[in-house]
């Protein structure tokens, strides 16, 4: 995609400059090599082709060979890829494709730790918009990895009335109304809530999703009752991997974890040159 490109081109630009000074001095031009890139850590690997761009997009003639797929469960000191051509290439694309890896792996395994401590459950664990700025696209693919799902990817293709909005409308009610005269007919409307006397006035606004913010777990049963399966309800804030199973038992239909993405840690990814080509 032109958006993954160019966030690679900048990420390029940003680590080689106007040039590598300690690979353009030692290397000769037609000096070709092999390496491996290897898990440092358990881990779930996602970011394998932006690896491969990257390479290929300072010398076509880089081969990245995966050993396994993006989603894959990749142990300790296990190979995830082996790279060949120009060392060159290798090796002033070495640290940009192991910065996209270790990112996109990290969120992918973040969100694999919340998916096994929800279980088997009907209840959509999705991520929001939350993520590192110009990185959203990349961000939200490795949450597909991970398991869960993505929440609308901006703000022009999925209607969400926040608190801001509705103290900006004077009141969900007519934010709501508001919104049902102009809305594209395509798309449904979600309004956030804090308390059950909103959760009534957006049901009778005809919210189609219900937004329940910070609540606790007995407001949460309470507001689950109230609807009545009339909206799609969701909550959001405040959540961790320990509550997420008492969340879904309440009869939720989504549950939305924006430390998805921004708590994520980059594991630990490394690229080891193997040999060289004479």
């Amino acid at each position: 995609m032109d958006s993954v490109r160019h966030l690679i081109e900048i990420a390029l630009k940003e680590d080689i400059g106007s040039g590598d000074i300690t690979t353009e001095n030692l290397i000769a031009p037609d000096l070709k090599g092999t390496g491996i890139i290897l898990a440092k850590e358990p881990l779930v690997i996602a970011g394998l082709d932006v690896a491969r761009q990257v390479f290929e997009h300072l010398d076509s003639e880089v081969i990245l060979k995966p050993g396994c797929k993006d989603g894959d469960s990749v142990g300790d000191k296990e190979i995830v890829a082996h790279v060949e051509g120009p060392m060159r290439a290798l090796l002033m694309g070495e640290r940009t494709a192991l910065n996209f890896l270790q990112r996109l792996s990290g969120i992918a395994t973040h969100v694999r730790s919340y998916i096994d401590a929800i279980g088997k459950t009907k209840v959509r664990l999705v991520d929001t918009r939350k993520t590192t700025p110009g990185w959203r696209i990349l961000e939200k693919y490795a949450v597909r990895i991970g398991g869960a799902h993505n929440h609308r990817m901006g703000l022009y293709d999925g209607i969400l009335i926040k608190d801001n909005h509705i103290a900006a409308c004077g009141g969900v009610k007519k934010a709501v109304e508001r919104m049902q005269k102009r809305k594209p007919h395509l798309l449904k409307i979600e309004v956030e809530v804090s308390d059950l006397d909103q959760v009534k006035e957006a049901l009778g606004a005809g919210a189609d999703v219900i937004m329940l913010d910070n609540m606790d777990i007995a407001q949460i049963r309470e507001a689950v009752k109230i609807v009545g399966g009339r909206a799609m309800v969701e909550v959001s804030g405040g959540i961790t991997q320990s509550s997420l199973k008492q969340l879904a038992d309440t009869g939720v239909d989504i549950i939305s974890v924006g430390a998805l993405t921004h708590a994520a840690r980059s594991v630990d990814i490394s690229m080891q040159i193997q040999a060289v080509k004479l």
